[in-house]
Parts: structure tokens; sequence; C-alpha cells
């Protein structure tokens, strides 16, 4: 039997006391690598409600043992680096002997995953999530480190194509290998019945410069002249601040707001529903894509950044971003049509393409190959 690997999950955003659902993407991506090697992860954060300079938590969370460090909190930035550099120190003083490293987000948390590969020949790859290089400007001093971090890594693994040349467009130069979100498929799953009234779904953190709730909002006004009997789900955090452009339309009946809810609440509402809708200004690959089609649901989306890389033509529709007409007549179109794939053939799609031990099997190759280069 091959000896399992320790792999070091080193990451920018992991769910926490502070921020129970801040990436929980890549806690998620630590869980499937764990079905196949042992797992530490690792994470530090400013935590208000604390008065001491550090405390350490370490739990056991689905086969992967976690540790986060939570700092006090202090406008001082250099007392601010001392106590996160302190809390880093002190984590890795409790962590056992493992052979490399996994880092999620290149800065500024590439910097201890390059610092472990020069001095303690510790070889790392790199997942990349942030949809920031879509859009922001990186500043000089940013983008040089970010380049050396590239750099000495061994693989780039942005969770779409697109993703990957928008990275390299900025400099960041390497080996990229796309790696996607991971699906849990065993939750994830079509279910026989869904709700009697027309539902349409959105799940996301709701912000408007990003997933453009204003417009949907918009659109759903339109909607009602066309289908008096539908309801939308909005869900994530701040949904409620929508309340009064949802007044002012005069969708209060239809429109349904939900608070940030657990991950494994998600299944139960789309697979109910009929429709999801995403309707934003930029993404990567959205892991509430993937979501739907694994439980049967069809999508209708902008044609923006990675989402057209996985997204069959029979899985639903996508449409120019900002185009509120286009999204309305979408709508329509799958209110008096329906045609889309089979709810099965849609999961058994994604369970082959997204599932943990699909995406454990990628990840544990590329740890193999980076041995393999660091060894030579």
């Amino acid at each position: 039997m091959e000896k399992k690997l320790h792999v070091l999950f080193l990451n920018g955003w992991y769910p926490s006391r502070v921020m129970p659902y801040n990436g929980d993407f890549i806690q998620r991506h630590a869980e499937a690598v764990a079905l196949k090697n042992k797992v530490t992860s690792i994470h530090v954060i400013t935590d208000n409600n604390i008065n001491k300079n550090l405390e350490i938590e370490k739990k056991q969370i689905n086969g992967v043992t976690t540790i986060i460090g939570y700092v006090k909190p202090t406008r001082n930035k250099i007392l601010k680096a001392y106590l996160f550099y302190n809390a880093y120190k002190q984590i890795f003083r409790i962590i056992k002997p493992y052979q490399l490293v996994h880092v999620n987000r290149v800065y500024p948390i590439g910097l201890i995953a390059m610092y472990l590969k020069l001095v303690k020949k510790k070889p790392y790859i790199i997942s990349e999530h942030w949809t920031g290089y879509l859009t922001n400007k990186i500043g000089l001093i940013e983008k040089f480190i970010s380049t050396l971090i590239t750099q000495n890594s061994s693989f780039i693994c942005p969770v779409s194509n697109h993703l990957g040349i928008m990275m390299q467009k900025k400099g960041l130069k390497g080996t990229y290998r796309t790696v996607p979100n991971v699906v849990n498929t065993e939750i994830f799953k079509p279910l026989g019945t869904k709700n009697k009234t027309f539902t349409l779904l959105h799940i996301s953190h709701m912000g408007d410069k990003h997933k453009n709730i204003s417009g949907q909002l918009r659109v759903m006004a339109k909607l009602k002249k066309e289908i008096s009997n539908f309801k939308f789900y909005l869900i994530g955090e701040n949904s409620f601040k929508y309340k009064s452009i949802i007044k002012k339309l005069n969708i209060v009946s239809n429109v349904i707001l939900i608070n940030q809810i657990n991950h494994s609440e998600i299944p139960k509402y789309m697979q109910k529903a009929h429709l999801l809708i995403q309707f934003s200004n930029y993404e990567n690959l959205p892991c509430v894509i993937l979501e739907a089609f694994a439980c049967g649901l069809p999508v209708i989306s902008t044609n923006v950044g990675g989402i057209s890389e996985h997204f069959p033509d029979n899985f639903g529709t996508l449409i120019s971003k900002k185009e509120e007409k286009e999204l309305l007549n979408s709508i329509l179109k799958f209110y008096n049509t329906s045609t889309t794939a089979n709810a099965l053939s849609m999961h058994k799609y994604i369970e082959s393409k997204f599932s943990p031990s699909v995406l454990c099997n990628k990840f544990t190759n590329l740890y193999k190959h980076a041995l393999l280069t660091i060894n030579k």
C-alpha cells in the first residue's frame, strides 16, 4: 500500500469562527485531497473578540487537521505584521512533518510557501480562485512579489482556463494546470419533485457590482407582467439590503430573501427549483453553477470568465452580460418550452469531472510530480 503524503494547506482564505463561509471552496478542496492523503490546513485571521495576542484553535474537520490562529486587532500595520508572523511561527511548531505545501492565494500568503521551498526544501503548488485578476490592476510591489512566488512554484492551478490566461497576462509566469472547484455529488444530486410554483434561484454573496442583483430584480419586475405566479429566491449574506428596491419594483410577493445558509442546506433549494440565474459581470468558474448541474437544475448565466468551459449546450443558456432583455427572453423561453438535458445525465457529467475523488486524483498526481522535481 502506497504511503500517504502529508500535505500542508496554507490558506489566505478559510472558514473560521470569525468568517464561517470565507473560502469554504478551499476547505472542500482540502477535504477532497484528504481522501487519499493526510492534510493539515492552516489559516490566521484577526478576531475582534479577543484581547490576548494569539489564540490557536486546532480541530479535526472531515478528515482535515484544521489549525486557525486568531490574533487581536490593531491599526498599527507593523504590529499587525508581527502578530501574524508570530501566529504562523507558533502554528508551525505544532505541525507534524509534511512533504509539500498547497498554497491558496498567490499573494501575500505565497511568501510563506516560497520561504518553505527556498529554506526548508518543501515544494509547493498554488491554487488560485481570486476574481481580482479579472478586474483589478495589481500594484508594482504586489506584482513583483507575486511573480517570484509563481516562478518558484511547481504548479499553478487556477480554477478555470480563463483565470490562468488572465494571470499570465499580469506577468505571473509558471507551469499552469487548471484544477476546478469540487462538487460534493453525494449531497448535490437530483430529486424527483419540483415546486408547483415556477421557481427561480440565485445564490451568492450579493455584491451588486459583481453579481448584478439589481439587474436581476428589474428583470423579475418585467417577468411579473408575463408570468404572475412565480417565486425568485435570493439566498446569501446581505440579501435583505435589497428590500427597498424589491418594494419599489412591486415584486415583494414574488421575491423571497434568505440570509447566508450552511452549504449543506443549498441542495434542498436547488432540487426544488426550476432555474438557477447567474447574471454576473465577471466570474471564474462559480461553484454554484456546477452544483446546480449536479442537482439536475438548468442554468441561465452570463457568458463571462470560465463559465463556458463547463457549460454543455443542453444544460441551460448562456447570455451576454448586462443584457436584461436577453435574460427575460431566456427565462420565458425556458418557461414555455423547458427543453434541457435529463437531470441524471447532468449529475453524471459533474460526477465525472468535479467529484471529490476526481479532484483528489488530480491534485495527488501534481503533488507527486512536484516532489520528484524537488528531489532531483
